[in-house]
């Protein structure tokens, strides 16, 4: 079910959904948290969709508050959504004009559960500095998307220099897989000291720097990125070491591929995540990533160098038409 409620106010809408769950108490399930999604009208859908598989993990009230242009005269449309328009939760679709049209804790004030943590999300456009804003002064966790940014390295440069807990990106959290895999690579391996390690990913990915900087912190080795114009996100991860190297390496978008020495290559299951896997699993725990605090701040006590070696043929042949770039502690 889709309420509409044209030029109207958040008391009024906070009064329907009162209203709605006294005539067949359809949203009376028990809400664990407030989702927050800050974006533009005409952006949101996505977002929402998102937020809708979520909340069947993590049951939430979700508001939206979409900037519909702040040269409009001053007014609020609202959309409650409930019901199968709403997974298990609640969307409250707030569009502003003029003066409404920025983000504000005055919008959601009325709307927020009570006693219940508040999460803020920027699917795109994410703020210099997500913890003053207004609303991410209020939310227990900040959730950005730096590869939704025109220029996602410096998107993360933001995130490292106003970082507070309670911070997070999606780049992070679609490497949860890799970490997972590369950990118990390390685990089962002979021990050989690492000479160098490398993680090959795209040009615009962000997670090929978050990633690089993680194995550089833990691991106390060289790391370099080297990066192709061609596909998305990341490719692969190589460990060097005087035993031999160790590959993992997808060269899709499902199926990674794990080489070791004197080992059959292995084949495993590692599709790239969707948005709504990586917002649940966001929203499934509400304490700050202190294993993402460290490995943002790192990347100001890192140099990056960069080289670029283009290929007369245009062919993607190794260490032709790629840039590298490498990790160096100071």
């Amino acid at each position: 079910m889709i309420v509409n409620l044209p030029n109207t106010t958040t008391s009024k809408v906070s009064e329907k959904i009162m209203a709605l769950r006294e005539q067949g108490g359809v949203i009376a399930l028990s809400r664990v948290l407030t989702l927050v999604v800050v974006t533009k009208s005409g952006l949101e859908d996505e977002a929402i969709e998102a937020a809708n598989e979520a909340s069947r993990e993590h049951p939430c009230r979700i508001i939206v508050l979409a900037d519909a242009g702040s040269t409009a005269p001053n007014r609020l449309d609202a959309q409650i959504r409930i019901g199968g328009d709403a997974g298990a939760s609640v969307v409250i679709v707030l569009r502003g004009y003029g003066e409404l049209a920025e983000e504000s804790e005055s919008l959601v004030a009325a709307l927020l559960l009570p006693d219940a943590p508040i999460v803020a999300w920027w699917p795109k456009g994410a703020p210099r500095n997500a913890s003053e804003t207004s609303i991410g002064r209020i939310a227990h966790r900040r959730i950005t998307d730096s590869a939704n940014e025109p220029d996602p390295a410096k998107a993360l440069e933001n995130i490292r220099a106003t970082y507070r807990a309670g911070d997070t990106d999606l780049a992070w959290t679609r490497l949860t897989n890799w970490r997972i895999q590369l950990a118990a690579v390390l685990d089962q391996s002979d021990g050989t000291p690492l000479t160098a390690v490398t993680v090959e990913g795209a040009s615009d990915s962000p997670s090929a720097i978050l990633l690089a900087a993680w194995l550089h912190r833990v691991l106390e080795a060289p790391v370099s990125i080297v990066t192709d114009s061609a596909g998305t996100g990341i490719r692969g991860v190589r460990l060097t070491r005087a035993s031999g190297e160790i590959r993992l390496f997808r060269p899709g978008s499902t199926v990674a591929e794990l080489t070791q020495p004197g080992q059959p290559v292995q084949r495993m299951s590692m599709p790239r995540r969707a948005l709504k896997e990586c917002l649940a699993e966001e929203l499934r725990c509400l304490d700050a990533d202190e294993v993402f605090g460290e490995t943002v701040r790192s990347l100001g006590t890192s140099r990056v160098h960069q080289e670029s070696r283009i290929a007369l043929t245009g062919e993607a042949e190794p260490g032709s038409n790629r840039d590298r770039f490498s990790l160096i502690s100071v």
